[in-house]
C-alpha cells in the first residue's frame, strides 16, 4: 500500500471545480495525486493531448508522448488515443493545457473529442547534457463530471543517485538475453532510453 505524504503546492493549480479532497502517495519515483473517491476502471477511453514543452528541444512533444502512451498501454488500465495539438477537432476547442477548465469547456471535450477522460501536460523539463534531465507536469481530467482523476509533477535527474539506481534497476529487469547490459549503459545518457524509463515510472502511478 502507498503510503501518504504532503501535497506539493504545485498539485493544487490542477484542482477544479468539484474535485473531491486530494490525497498524495509518494511512489520511489515521484510525487502524484491519486482521486480516492474515482476509479480508473471505470474511464472506457482516455485521450492523450500531445504535450507542450518549455524544452528547447521540439521533438521531445512527440518522443515523450509517444512513450507515454505505450507506456500506459501496457498497463491496460483504459483504451487510449493520441490527439495532436495540431489536431483540427482539439483546435477548435482553443483551450490552454495549464489552465482550469469550466464545465461548459469540459463537456466541449467531451463531445469533440469522444473520450471520457484526457490527459494533458507540459515537459518543463529537458536536458541531454551534461547529465539527463526530464521534467513534467500531468494532469488526467475526467469530463463526464469535471473532477480531476490524477496529477503529477516530477523532475528526473540523471544525476541524482537514487534516480539513477532506479533506471539501472529497471533496465536489469529481465528482458530476455544480452539486452540489459546495454540498456543499462544507455539509461542514463540516451534520451530515448531514459525518456522509456521515465515513461514507465509515470505509467506505475495509475
Amino acid at each position: 500500500m502507498k503510503s501518504p505524504t504532503k501535497v506539493l503546492p504545485y498539485l493544487l493549480a490542477f484542482l477544479i471545480t468539484g474535485c473531491q479532497s486530494p490525497r498524495v502517495a509518494k511512489p520511489p519515483a515521484d510525487y502524484y495525486y491519486l482521486n480516492p473517491n474515482k476509479r480508473l476502471t471505470t474511464v472506457g477511453r482516455v485521450a492523450i493531448v500531445e504535450l507542450e514543452n518549455d524544452s528547447s528541444y521540439p521533438q521531445m512533444s512527440a518522443d515523450v508522448t509517444g512513450s507515454l502512451f505505450r507506456a500506459l498501454q501496457k498497463r491496460q488500465v483504459f483504451g487510449l488515443t493520441v490527439v495532436g495539438r495540431d489536431d483540427p477537432s482539439w483546435r477548435s476547442l482553443q483551450l490552454e493545457v495549464d489552465t482550469a477548465y469550466g464545465l461548459d469547456q469540459i463537456l466541449a471535450i467531451h463531445e469533440t473529442i469522444k473520450c471520457d477522460a484526457i490527459l494533458l501536460g507540459t515537459i518543463t523539463e529537458f536536458r541531454p547534457y551534461p547529465h539527463m534531465t526530464v521534467g513534467l507536469r500531468l494532469k488526467l481530467l475526467d469530463v463526464r463530471d469535471g473532477q480531476l482523476l490524477w496529477a503529477l509533477e516530477q523532475v528526473w535527474d540523471g544525476a541524482d543517485k537514487a534516480t539513477e539506481q532506479r533506471a539501472k534497476s529497471h533496465f536489469m529487469a529481465p528482458k530476455g538475453s544480452g539486452v540489459a547490459p546495454l540498456q543499462e549503459q544507455l539509461a542514463t545518457v540516451s534520451p530515448l532510453e531514459f525518456i522509456r524509463f521515465v515513461s514507465y515510472e509515470v505509467a506505475a502511478t495509475l
